[in-house]
């Protein structure tokens, strides 16, 4: 399989072999830089705390996909809202939560967004805009819908942005989506994040559509594929969609070309591909590592770039000792945040669990 991204991208200067522009503000790239950073030490921290049984049930990691939301997240402003899939740590993290909140839910103690309880698939943050990862493939699709649905409707000039990935593409509620989507001119950017592999399946054997960017045109919605390893050419196609849905011109696509270096999840080897093909991703199209080159090239030093590595580790290394420390949930938090029909039935089902 190739590895390069799509030669409409190179046309546009948004190829593998076409590093962030020089000419690029650099508090932007900056800004970038730093916040690619924290999501790449804060799953690297979190892939450790894994293999040492500290998180439990699944652990989808983004590592290599950090350029996608980073960009994205750059062009909305306050009130916008974001929902995904279950690879979502790096959302959370790009749309303001605390990497101590985020990693204290991963580990399933009290300090956490969700008080522990939820995991990685159930952690929400409306002060931040963020409505939740989801373990059902494609689910957060129509969710994601109804957000720009709500938009629509109080005529508020706010967008939704639906994230799920290549293989959830071809999903039929993704189409229902689409359609309703259309239909009522919704402000719903959907962005697919192709990584090139579902759980152990490449897209080219899993989809019949060779250029998933397309998949929405039969419903006359427009879409662009984009290089989702490039966060500059990441933001300028988020640039704009969002100003095609706050003119109310209806719903927009994204296909971030992108790829995930760790297996679909935590308990994935990964067979299906080489080591030399991941090897040859990290070494061409690295997200972070284009910044950091342009950075330096903009007179930037190592040392100020190890200053920002050093402050970001010390972030990680809080959250991860936050997280360790922070108590699990009482037992009574079973009876929190829950819909029970009345107090007798909740009464009776205490008794049934003695």
């Amino acid at each position: 399989m190739a590895l390069g991204i799509d030669s409409a991208a190179k046309r546009r200067g948004n190829g593998k072999d076409s590093p962030p522009s020089a000419g690029h503000n650099q508090d932007v790239l900056a800004k970038a830089y730093r916040e690619m950073l924290l999501i790449r030490r804060f799953e690297e921290k979190a892939g450790q705390l894994y293999g040492m049984g500290l998180i439990g049930g699944f652990c989808h990691l983004y590592i290599g996909q950090e350029a996608v939301v980073v960009g994205m997240q750059m062009t909305l402003k306050e009130g916008d809202q974001v929902i995904t899939s279950y690879r979502d740590h790096g959302h959370m993290l790009a749309t303001g939560m605390e990497a101590r909140g985020v990693m204290a839910e991963l580990t399933g103690r009290i300090g956490g967004y969700s008080k522990g309880k939820g995991g990685s698939m159930h952690m929400f943050s409306r002060e931040k805009g963020f409505y939740g990862g989801h373990g059902i493939v494609a689910a957060q699709v129509p969710l994601g819908l109804g957000l720009a649905f709500h938009n629509w409707y109080k005529e508020n000039g706010q967008v939704a942005l639906a994230y799920f990935g290549e293989g959830a593409s071809n999903q039929g509620q993704v189409f229902e989506s689409f359609n309703l989507a259309a239909l009522l001119k919704l402000p719903c950017i959907f962005i697919i994040e192709n990584n090139r592999y579902g759980m152990g399946t490449s897209v080219e054997r899993a989809s019949a559509s060779k250029d998933l960017s397309q998949n929405g045109a039969p419903w006359g919605i427009p879409g662009e594929k984009v290089n989702g390893m490039d966060v500059l050419a990441v933001k300028e196609a988020g640039e704009r969609a969002v100003a095609h849905c706050r003119e109310g011109k209806g719903p927009y696509l994204l296909e971030m070309q992108t790829y995930r270096y760790r297996g679909h999840s935590m308990s994935d080897p990964a067979k299906y591909r080489t080591r030399e093909e991941v090897q040859g991703m990290r070494d061409k199209s690295d997200p972070i590592e284009q910044v950091r080159k342009v950075l330096l090239e903009q007179g930037r030093s190592e040392a100020d770039l190890k200053a920002v590595d050093d402050e970001i580790k010390a972030i990680v290394l809080d959250a991860a000792e936050f997280a360790q420390s922070s108590p699990e949930p009482d037992e009574s938090e079973l009876w929190t945040d829950v819909v029970l029909p009345s107090p007798v039935d909740a009464q009776s089902m205490k008794m049934e669990t003695r």
